[in-house]
């Protein structure tokens, strides 16, 4: 167990997000999600990325992430304590071994 940062979303098992999704971001984000292999979880890190935060109604933004992409884990807070993004990224990774599993 553990996290290892890869240079590429095809070598990735989760993608994490944080902070609202910009116009010009769109396509980029769903081709990154399209990237990853499945099974894939992703956690959306933060209440900008969740609910547009403070940003939410930036003429910039089209919204939370999950607009976009579908996401498994939100971890809230502005910023999120560092324990909840360990909570969050345990519970990908637990949802990620019941998807594993259910491939076999």
């Amino acid at each position: 167990f553990g996290i290892k940062l890869v240079g590429s979303p095809r070598h990735a098992d989760a993608l994490l997000v944080t902070g609202p999704v910009s116009r010009d971001m769109v396509d980029k984000l769903k081709r990154f999600y399209e990237q990853v292999p499945d099974p894939k979880v992703v956690i959306v890190v933060g209440s900008c990325g969740i609910s547009g935060g403070v940003f939410h109604e930036s003429y910039d933004l089209v919204g939370p992430v999950d607009r976009i992409i579908p996401v498994d884990v939100y971890v809230p807070g502005c910023p999120p304590r560092p324990e909840a993004i360990i909570d969050g990224v345990v519970k990908a990774w637990m949802k990620l071994e019941r998807l594993r599993g259910e491939n076999r």
